[in-house]
């Protein structure tokens, strides 16, 4: 049995984790999957209730689960999510953006993934006062980041069905030292898988071809704050960030969640859309299969991907997209499509 910790996060949360556990039930009844969810109170309104966004017992909750889901979470953000992301060592930060069909993005055939290392670079918070009228921040940049962030990339895209190509993302013609750094560990990690095609774009150039020629793209592998920057602007170049999951992945565990934040001038309204928190469940199963060799759970994630994929080209979408349908509306179609997918 799977334990899995999930946090319903604030603002629209709530109803796109109601969605979502929808759609996972469905799944699990499909295929006999058999998969406790533990509710964990994280974010506003628990530094609200308890002066801490993540208080201790939540704390250990996720510690005793298998995986996290992870709804978004407002203002209190970055004293769960990047707290947990150094916790618990998830170095990677692991972006797909894909076409649906049915949903307007600039080009079809995009499918791409953009690995960003989650740890270190400048959102180390090593912030400092130099005097009155000046500040600095330090960028973080060690060997040991940069060569697990590029070997995980390799592996990946040695392991997608894509075009099988790495590209580098920094900009070391300026940054010699930091980015000079990465890009190194990047060709010399690129040394060691010959049957992947290897190349290097400056972030700025990476961003004009993102627009450009997304559909060139397979995996990106990049540093911590240019993959911020880049992985909002893949999601909207396919349509937009409701359709954009994401995992903090390390050695031992993983977190799962949506790539948007909490939205709360539409929360309570029904019409958010939840596919990012259904399809980052999707990679929640895909993540578990690898860690324990579990078929049904390939199937799983498989499972979601075609249903998700049905249900747009049906026209059954919320606003972001397009659409007229409620977040409810498009959750009862995901679990239809399930119960009737061979």
């Amino acid at each position: 049995m799977y334990k899995v910790a999930f946090i319903e996060g604030d603002g629209i949360g709530p109803e796109i984790s109601r969605a979502t556990r929808l759609v996972l039930n469905a799944v699990n009844t499909r295929l006999g999957i058999s998969m406790v969810f533990m509710d964990v109170e994280a974010g506003d309104s628990a530094l609200s209730r308890y002066g801490r966004a993540l208080p201790e017992e939540s704390l250990e909750i996720i510690r005793d689960s298998d995986a996290c889901i992870k709804a978004p979470i407002g203002e209190s953000a970055a004293d769960v999510i990047v707290y947990l992301r150094r916790l618990l060592d998830l170095y990677a930060n692991i972006r797909p953006a894909k076409t649906y069909p049915g949903v307007r993005g600039l080009k079809d055939g995009i499918d791409l993934v953009i690995v960003r290392e989650n740890t270190e670079d400048i959102y180390s918070g090593l912030e400092y006062d130099i005097g009155d009228d000046a500040k600095i921040a330090i960028k973080v940049t060690t060997r040991r980041a940069c060569m697990r962030i590029a070997e995980y990339a390799f592996r990946l895209a040695d392991a997608r069905n894509g075009k099988r190509s790495v590209v580098a993302v920094h900009k070391a013609n300026l940054l010699r030292k930091t980015d000079g750094l990465f890009a190194s560990c990047c060709r010399e990690v690129a040394s060691r898988y010959p049957s992947i095609r290897f190349a290097q774009l400056y972030v700025d150039a990476c961003a004009m071809n993102l627009i450009r020629n997304p559909e060139e793209f397979d995996v990106i592998v990049t540093m911590n704050m240019y993959g911020d920057i880049l992985s909002d602007e893949a999601a909207q170049v396919v349509g937009s960030l409701g359709i954009a999951p994401s995992a903090n992945v390390g050695d031992e565990y993983a977190i799962f969640e949506p790539a948007h934040g909490s939205a709360p001038d539409i929360a309570g309204r029904g019409i958010a859309n939840p596919l990012s928190l259904i399809l980052s469940s999707g990679m929640m199963y895909e993540w578990l299969a690898r860690r324990y060799s579990d078929g049904r759970c390939i199937e799983a994630s498989r499972l979601i991907e075609a249903s998700v994929s049905n249900v747009l080209s049906k026209g059954i979408m919320t606003r972001d997209l397009g659409g007229r349908s409620s977040t409810e509306d498009v959750a009862y179609a995901i679990v239809e499509e399930i119960k009737k997918q061979k």
